[in-house]
Parts: structure tokens; C-alpha cells; sequence
């Protein structure tokens, strides 16, 4: 996809927005400079992250070794030619997220505690998104193929995610109907509205006690967040959308059944490197499934889904097959890490910008262990993270091997490997001015070059 794009949509930096008798300049966008002028000092740096339900079948997926003599377990042997830019991770896990079973996704990239009188907390990917989004069109995109987004903004509200190819392509790429003033025409509209409320509520602030201005200004949080995505999208109206190839088009702009999953899983990973490429986000959120179903994979004739394959009671059939699907999934992620080698922007292949995190809240679903989740970091060299070693953070001086300690899965062996640890990590990695995220008690200095 590397040849496909044109550059007639670059603007000139005199450009301006002509709103009710204003004119605005615009703020020098990327979109504003050619694709070969890139500036060193400010390269993009891009996230997404992948998830994988139902965790793994554990006895085949762990690693016996870790360092850089590791080998690689079967389903991951599809990622053999990736070893140099892939870092697989044992013994992280969230500690609040312990015995949580069927909402593990909820937590996966926000560490927080969910319970009956808790709620969530913001995910990394909007974390990383509040930097990014001045520099885009759109700040984040979130797709689930089963309709369970992984991003929740900071008040903890779940975002929606498309799982919908075709819908997210025409997002992303095409022009909405009724052009350019129609929309404008919406964003006043709704700008219009939120002004009334911050007005109506900042006099009802004034009469409130301490804890109803609390859950006040917890609202109008997320007003002001609707409030500054609508001053962005609508400085982003007059800014021509990237031109796509006819035959890439086709390709993408499609719906595609699950019972087609590998087809599916590579259509929506070209989505997101072609929304990379052409700068549309940085950050991206991708869930594979729902904890609840998960879906089959009829093409290699796996015909459970992997909910139900995970809770397979020693099965050796149902084992089997979930070896069968956990190696297929991996395998798709092998053609994402492949697309991002082989398509470039002005800095380089985009492997060499983007962290790509792909996993699971889950290990052993039969029993909804938790511990020691399947994680494989990826990509990122270029933004300080390094590659070719298994990093195991089960390997303390209390474990007896993964042979004979099957419970590993159940509690963690090295209490301290938070998984916040690494998320914290990559937002540092994408300049979030951070020194803790959830439950984080230091960084993952292991993954840091």
C-alpha cells in the first residue's frame, strides 16, 4: 500500500476556516506538508493495541526459556521472521483484576479495580490520544469485531467501537454526504448546545454542596471533551481526506462475516496501517472478540469458539483446537507486523514508529486465571523500545518451573510485574508526561533500549 496514495490534498499553511464572519488560520497540520519534508524532531509515534479473548491453551503457549535464546512456542512460530522486532512477555498481570473473569478486556488497558461500587478509569490508548490529537483528524479509532471496545475516556465511560470494515474505511476515508458546510453546519450546532450546558452548569455549581460538584465537574469533564473534538473536527472540514486507490478501495470498503475470520482480522489490520500511514490517528484499539464468545474459526475447521474451547475441562480435542485457533490469531498479527514493514512514511516502515501490543487480560480461561497473561510487545525501535528476548517476570528465586507449577495461572509468582508497568512504559514511550498509570510500581525497564 505504499504507492497508492497522491499528494493533492496537501494544503498551504495560508489556508483558513471561514466560519458565521470569522476567518481562522490553520495550525501547521502533517497533511499541510509534503510526504518527503518530514521533520526529524517531531516524527510521529503511533500505538495500537490488540486483543486476544478467552486467554490461551497455556501448556502450549509458555515458554520454557527466557533471554535471547529463546524458542519460540507453537503458536507463536508464524512470528519466527518478526524475532527482530518482537519482545514476548510473561508474568504480568493486573492485581486489581484478579478473579474478575468475563470483563478481563475491561481492564486490559486501564489497570483499574471494577467492582460493584467501582468504576472504570481512563485507557492508556486515550491517555496516549490527549497528546496525539492535535496532530490528526481523528484521535484515536476503536474497533471490535464483536462490538466490546477496549478505550474508555478519563470519567471511565466505555467508547464505542465499529467492527464493521467497510463503515470504519468510509469513516476514515471517505467525505460524509452532504459536504463540507453540512457539517459545519452540525459542528455549530452541537458547539451551540454545549455551550448552553457549560452556562446552565456553572450556575448550578455555585448552589451545590461538596459532593455534588464533585460528580458535577466529573461531568462536565466529559463536555469539555465532546467540546474540543468538535474544535478539532471542525478545523479538520476544509482539509482534503487522503486519496485512496481505486483497487484498495474495493479491497477495504467491504463487510466481511466472521466465518471469513482470517480475511476479516487482515482486512481491518490494513485499515489501521493505511490509517497510519496517512497520519489519520496515531492510536489505535483493536478487540479480536468478546470474553463471552469469541469467535470460531471455520476456515481451518475449528468450529467452537474459543469461549467455549477455553473452558475445555482437559479436553484433548477442544485443547487442540484452541492451540489451532490461538496459532491462526497469531498468525494475522504476523501479517500486521508485515504490513508494517513493508509500508513507509517519510521517517521509514511504520514497524519502526508504532508499538504494537497484542494479548490477552486472560491466561488459563478455563479456570479465568489471570496471572502471567500471553503478551507479545512489537515494534517501536525507533521511539526506545527493544527487541529479541523472551522477558520473563516469572523467573524469581520462589519459582519451581513451569512444568510442575501449573498454578502460575491462578496467582502471580513475582507479585510486582504489573501489567500498568508496561502499559506506563509505552505511554512514556508516546511523550504522555506520566510518572504512574492505575496500579504501576515502576516502568518495564526490560522492553527499553
Amino acid at each position: 500500500m505504499a504507492s497508492f496514495l497522491s499528494q493533492q490534498w496537501l494544503l498551504n499553511r495560508r489556508h483558513v476556516l471561514r466560519g458565521i464572519g470569522v476567518s481562522l488560520a490553520l495550525p501547521f497540520l502533517n497533511c499541510m506538508k509534503p510526504l518527503h519534508a518530514a521533520d526529524k524532531a517531531k516524527r510521529p509515534r503511533r500505538s495500537v493495541f490488540i486483543y486476544l479473548p478467552n486467554g490461551v491453551n497455556t501448556d502450549e503457549f509458555q515458554m520454557a526459556t527466557a533471554g535471547a535464546d529463546y524458542q519460540l512456542s507453537k503458536p507463536l512460530q508464524s512470528l519466527a521472521k518478526h524475532r527482530d522486532v518482537i519482545t514476548p512477555i510473561s508474568g504480568l498481570y493486573h492485581p486489581r483484576g484478579m478473579g474478575h473473569h468475563h470483563n478481563c478486556s475491561s481492564i486490559w488497558l486501564t489497570g483499574a479495580k471494577i467492582g460493584q461500587a467501582e468504576r472504570n478509569s481512563i485507557s492508556v490508548d486515550q491517555l496516549m490520544a490527549q497528546v496525539t490529537a492535535p496532530q490528526t483528524r481523528f484521535s484515536s479509532i476503536e474497533l471490535s469485531n464483536q462490538g466490546h471496545s477496549l478505550s474508555y475516556n478519563a470519567d471511565g465511560i466505555q467508547l464505542p467501537a465499529q467492527g464493521n470494515p467497510g463503515v470504519v474505511f468510509r469513516d476514515l476515508f471517505e467525505e460524509p454526504q452532504g459536504g463540507v458546510a453540512k457539517q459545519r453546519r452540525g459542528l455549530q450546532r452541537r458547539g451551540s448546545i454545549l455551550d448552553v450546558v457549560l452556562d446552565e452548569a456553572r450556575t448550578l455549581g455555585d448552589q451545590l454542596g461538596r459532593d455534588d460538584r464533585g460528580r458535577l465537574e466529573q461531568y462536565l469533564t466529559s463536555v469539555r471533551e465532546v467540546e474540543i473534538r468538535t474544535q478539532r473536527a471542525d478545523k479538520w472540514l476544509d482539509v482534503p481526506r487522503p486519496e485512496v486507490a481505486p483497487a484498495v478501495q474495493s479491497r477495504l470498503n467491504r463487510a466481511i462475516s466472521l466465518e471469513q475470520l482470517g480475511d476479516y482480522l487482515r482486512t481491518m489490520y490494513d485499515i489501521i496501517v493505511l490509517a497510519f500511514q496517512t497520519d489519520l490517528t496515531r492510536v489505535a484499539t483493536f478487540s479480536t472478540g468478546n470474553e463471552g464468545t469469541g469467535p470460531a474459526v471455520p476456515e481451518i475447521g475449528v468450529k467452537q469458539d474459543r469461549h467455549s474451547l477455553s473452558h475445555h475441562n482437559g479436553n484433548p480435542k477442544l485443547m487442540q483446537d484452541l492451540l489451532a485457533s490461538d496459532a491462526f490469531n497469531f498468525q494475522q498479527f504476523g501479517y500486521f507486523l508485515d504490513r508494517l514493514k513493508e509500508v513507509k512514511d517519510a521517517d521509514g516502515p511504520l514497524i519502526d514508529t508504532t508499538m504494537a501490543l497484542y494479548g490477552s487480560g486472560m491466561a488459563y480461561g478455563h479456570s479465568h486465571g489471570n496471572a502471567s497473561l500471553p503478551l507479545v510487545l512489537a515494534g517501536g525501535t525507533s521511539l526506545g523500545i527493544k527487541h529479541g528476548s523472551h522477558v520473563d517476570y516469572n523467573l524469581t528465586k520462589d519459582f519451581k518451573g513451569y512444568d510442575k507449577h501449573k498454578g502460575i495461572y491462578h496467582n502471580a509468582v513475582n507479585s510486582r510485574a504489573h501489567l500498568s508497568n508496561l502499559l506506563l512504559t509505552m505511554a512514556q514511550k508516546m511523550d504522555v508526561p506520566v510518572e504512574k498509570f492505575a496500579d504501576s510500581n515502576g516502568t518495564a525497564s526490560e522492553v527499553v533500549s
